[in-house]
């Protein structure tokens, strides 16, 4: 028989044994904590580098630890939470001063002087679109084109009609609440319509900016919101959740039948596959100039282009997708963070934050998303995904819509056990942006 003092040490043991096999992204904890101590001690001695080495290891760090964290929290963790908190806790610490300069040093080093956030962007654009099935991106694109038509207009309508309510003049609710949300982001939208409106109005660029971007930053996190109650919806309502395929008709269903299995990693083709991201990105550098668009849109149409022409050989086509597989698994919270702390003022979030503003800013990602979930069962798609990929029409640009993604769960392969059969076309959302 068992002493009472063993009995007693049993529960504590196993509590112990549960924590020493907790895993944090991959890690087990111990080891998370050694790495963690590592950089703290850089970060407290003044020795972390102030490049991508210093910079990779405080993103993924903080990634990892928020993600985890906003998976366990009740509530929270059906509607985003980990996306959630890695955008917001950073922006937090930025606003209350409490990051500390060596770690914000590095960050910023990584995320604008590096560009890691475009090199992230331009290999999930890559792989997404190349590694997709070539009749799905057509018939895809014709799908989408009439629910995204459809909630943009009602996102105008509704937004004007409620900003009327409050009392808030209409040219004001147009240009300064519903175009920054559905503009593209900051870089690709509210920076550009700053420099327009400063040469029509006379205004300070700056005090336009500070007027653009709240209203781009609640539509993203009420995109973001919603995109995790669609997950939720989804998962009770299965009839209306396709869990990444987007089309229900057996055409469709046909084409996810023919669709080939994944070829094992191959390390070179993956170097091809981020060799050909950079290139598209480079190209769409080269042409905005002459077309006025974005080099980043214009990355996007030329990988669809290329992919419809079949101009790109299958093995690089391949090499793309595997490269897009490692960067949307490791690397997607790293630059949530990032782009929470550079880009998400908490100052201005907070300042925004009157009923009448976030109301307005609500309600015209609420139409725009109801608009895809109906239209999109109009036009034989499951709503649950029509209305994800309208809900990206208001991201934060890109990382803004990694953030929408993840919050759905349709970033990548389906992690769920109970849809083993969730195909890779999920892809296709990223290729939306175009």
């Amino acid at each position: 028989m068992e002493s009472p003092s063993i009995q007693q040490d049993a529960p504590a043991l196993g509590r112990l044994s549960a924590i020493a096999q907790l895993r944090i992204g991959g890690m087990p904890l111990t080891m998370f904590a050694a790495v963690t101590l590592v950089t703290a001690l850089a970060i407290a001695t003044g020795r972390l580098p102030n490049d991508m080495i210093g910079g990779f290891a405080v993103l993924m760090l903080a990634g990892l630890l928020l993600s985890e964290i906003g998976k366990r929290i009740p509530v929270l963790r059906h509607i985003g939470g980990p996306a959630i908190l890695c955008l917001f806790v950073p922006s937090a610490l930025i606003g209350y001063k409490l990051m500390d300069p060596a770690a914000l040093k590095t960050i910023t080093t990584t995320m604008k002087t590096a560009n890691l956030q475009y090199l992230y962007i331009a290999c999930l654009v890559a792989g997404s679109i190349l590694g997709m099935n070539r009749k799905i991106l057509i018939q895809g694109f014709m799908k989408m084109f009439v629910p995204l038509l459809a909630g943009t207009a009602a996102a105008v309508g509704a937004g004007m009609l409620v900003g009327l309510a409050f009392g808030y003049d209409p040219k004001h609710t147009f240009f300064f609440i519903v175009v920054p949300i559905l503009g593209g982001g900051i870089g690709e939208g509210v920076l550009p319509l700053s420099i327009g409106y400063a040469q029509i109005l006379g205004t300070p660029q700056g005090d336009l900016i500070a007027s653009l971007v709240p209203a781009a930053l609640i539509g993203n996190v009420v995109a973001i919101l919603s995109a995790g109650l669609l997950k939720r919806f989804g998962e009770k309502h299965r009839h209306y959740s396709g869990d990444g395929v987007l089309v229900r008709t057996g055409e469709d269903q046909a084409l996810l039948r023919e669709k080939k299995d994944e070829a094992p990693i191959d390390l070179r083709l993956m170097g091809a596959g981020l060799l050909l991201g950079c290139t598209l990105f480079i190209l769409g550098e080269l042409l905005a100039p002459l077309t006025g668009i974005p080099g980043p849109v214009l990355m996007i149409l030329a990988a669809a282009l290329l992919k419809v022409a079949r101009a790109i050989p299958e093995s690089m086509e391949t090499g793309a997708y595997q490269m897009y597989k490692f960067m949307s698994t490791n690397l997607t919270f790293a630059i949530l963070v990032g782009l929470g702390t550079l880009f998400v003022s908490w100052d201005k979030l907070m300042a925004a934050f009157s009923p009448a503003y976030f109301v307005i800013c609500a309600t015209i990602v609420l139409a725009m998303v109801a608009t895809g979930f109906f239209v999109g069962a109009w036009l034989k798609m499951y709503p649950v995904e029509s209305a994800i990929v309208t809900a990206c029409h208001s991201g934060l640009g890109g990382t803004g819509d990694v953030a929408i993604l993840s919050s759905s769960n349709r970033m990548g392969l389906c992690r769920s056990r109970r849809f083993p059969r969730a195909s890779a076309e999920r892809r296709w959302w990223w290729w939306r942006r175009c």
